[in-house]
């Protein structure tokens, strides 16, 4: 069985793919000028984008967790390739940086930066209202999209904080995740929320929580998910934090929400377009915290992807269920 590499995996990262069978062969190809005639599995962050370049293609691997950008990709249209993704490789380094925003602003850590700017401290009578923070031991945790990151993320506030988790999942009756999930990570038989709510109960979902994190896909479904009217229903003490995809937020609504104090901040490390044009409605409130889409960002992403690529080559050889098969009706 012929696999091809087109992303920079090192010599070892390759060599413990071949490791996995003596009936792989296994290469390394740049995208644009690869071979791709005899290829049987694809491992790749861009596809090509004639499918008859690659006639025998059995299945495709992609670099990223999400496939909103191959929806109109001529291989994402044939289902006799079997597509999966990298989802849960960095479930827990975004859901660490979710909890470290959401921390950040309840602690008011960029009221603190803007008071180190100006290098002085607030009068005394100033101190408690401006930088009292906002208890989150017990608080609610509403998150939209129980997939790899809303599961860490479950799991690290149910152990470090004792929140109450609130889970939104397109179908709550199917609590366990069969993707991929490291030892001692996230919530694979989902048993950590408190509550699952169908979509369709979204907006007590909003009214209940005091932290909203957004970590659903990017589908029909899920764009401008949340809107004026949603973020109306929250609470004006609550937050929210998107590392989902930028368009499942209505940005406008959003930055208008926070600038009229109709909910207390926000953190958003995705956006509709990236990056986010100058003057952008987002840059020019106060309670938000903005980075550059960075959340994912991990030093071993390449290593565990490898880990993962290793683990579904081995599933394929023996005819067992691939981890985080992509289901094409639903878009993830």
């Amino acid at each position: 069985m012929n696999v091809l590499v087109t992303t920079p995996f090192d010599e070892a990262q390759l060599a413990r793919l071949r490791r996995v069978s003596s009936r792989l062969t296994v290469t390394r190809g740049d995208p644009e000028t690869a071979d791709y005639a005899s290829t049987d599995v694809l491992y790749a962050g861009s596809l090509p984008r004639d499918p008859s370049r690659a006639p025998n293609l059995k299945w495709v691997q992609v670099h990223m967790a999400g496939v909103n950008t191959l929806y109109d990709h001529p291989i994402y249209a044939n289902s006799a390739i079997a597509l999966t993704t990298a989802s849960g490789v960095h479930a827990a380094t975004v859901a660490e940086y979710a909890i470290t925003v959401l921390l950040g602003l309840a602690h008011r850590l960029p009221r603190m930066v803007e008071w180190q700017g100006r290098g002085t401290w607030p009068p005394d009578e100033q101190r408690w209202p401006l930088f009292v923070p906002t208890p989150m031991r017990g608080a609610t945790l509403g998150i939209i999209g129980y997939g790899s990151i809303g599961r860490e993320l479950a799991r690290i506030a149910k152990t470090a904080f004792s929140m109450s988790v609130l889970a939104c999942k397109r179908d709550p009756a199917r609590r366990a995740d069969p993707g991929y999930c490291p030892p001692g990570t996230g919530d694979p038989a989902g048993v950590l929320p408190d509550e699952w709510l169908a979509p369709d109960r979204l907006q007590e979902l909003l009214a209940r929580s005091d932290v909203v994190v957004m970590c659903a896909p990017l589908t029909r479904e899920t764009r401008h998910m949340i809107g004026a009217r949603e973020l109306h229903a929250m609470k004006p003490t609550a937050y929210l934090i998107n590392v989902g995809r930028g368009a499942s937020v209505d940005e406008v609504a959003l930055a208008r929400a926070l600038a009229e104090r109709h909910i207390a901040g926000a953190a958003v490390d995705v956006f509709t377009h990236e990056p986010p044009p100058p003057g952008h409605p987002l840059y020019t409130v106060d309670n938000i915290i903005v980075s550059p889409h960075v959340s994912g960002f991990v030093a071993s992403y390449d290593d565990d992807c490898c880990t993962l690529f290793a683990e579904n080559l081995q599933r394929y050889l023996d005819g067992a269920p691939l981890l985080n098969l992509v289901d094409r009706a639903r878009g993830y």
